[in-house]
């Protein structure tokens, strides 16, 4: 196994054309499909980096963006954002094109923490991340700061840690009636 690797030596891009059987009620390609091939698309740059088999652990924030007609052109592209000690951060973005016109959209971008397995099905070893460019620093660092903020958000939502009067306040314009049992 290589110690380190670049992101360019695992980035990965896909283009497929998204037919009437991707389309939810409404017309559209359902965003099940997208997220399915989002998926898809993390498996194998974490794969293509670690050289092992990859399991999703988490998925952060999928905005859909812009909706993506039958008939479009969609293009996944995946790249190594950051590399832990077994897990790696991988970017996702997904843009659409317009066959016709060519006009292009940004229609999401996640990412995925990917987890390498050994044979046993244990957590094993990946090469580390050698960044080339500020972008890739960037995306480092802000995949370190997501790290963290997911932990925070865990710890203090979690139910032994959870102080209930701390977030009443918070709940006062939400469409929301509280109507807690006095006992």
């Amino acid at each position: 196994m290589d110690q380190f690797k670049t992101a360019r030596q695992s980035r990965i891009s896909i283009t497929e054309l998204m037919l009437p059987s991707h389309s939810n009620f409404g017309g559209k390609v359902h965003g099940g499909h997208i997220l399915n091939l989002m998926d898809q698309i993390a498996f194998a740059c974490a794969s293509k980096h670690s050289r092992k088999y990859c399991v999703t652990a988490s998925v952060n924030k999928v905005d859909f963006l812009n909706p993506i007609e039958v008939g479009e052109l969609i293009t996944l592209k995946a790249s190594v954002n950051y590399t832990g000690r077994t897990s790696m951060v991988i970017g996702v973005r997904v843009e659409s094109e317009n066959v016709t016109t060519g006009k292009k959209k940004h229609c999401n971008s996640s990412y995925f923490t990917m987890v390498a397995k050994d044979a046993d099905g244990r957590s094993a070893p990946v090469p580390g991340l050698i960044i080339e460019d500020e972008q890739g620093v960037r995306r480092f660092a802000r995949s370190i700061q997501r790290k963290k903020q997911a932990m925070s958000r865990s710890s203090q939502f979690e139910s032994s840690q959870f102080k209930m009067n701390d977030h009443l306040k918070d709940l006062d314009n939400e469409n929301v009636k509280i109507n807690l049992d006095p006992a």
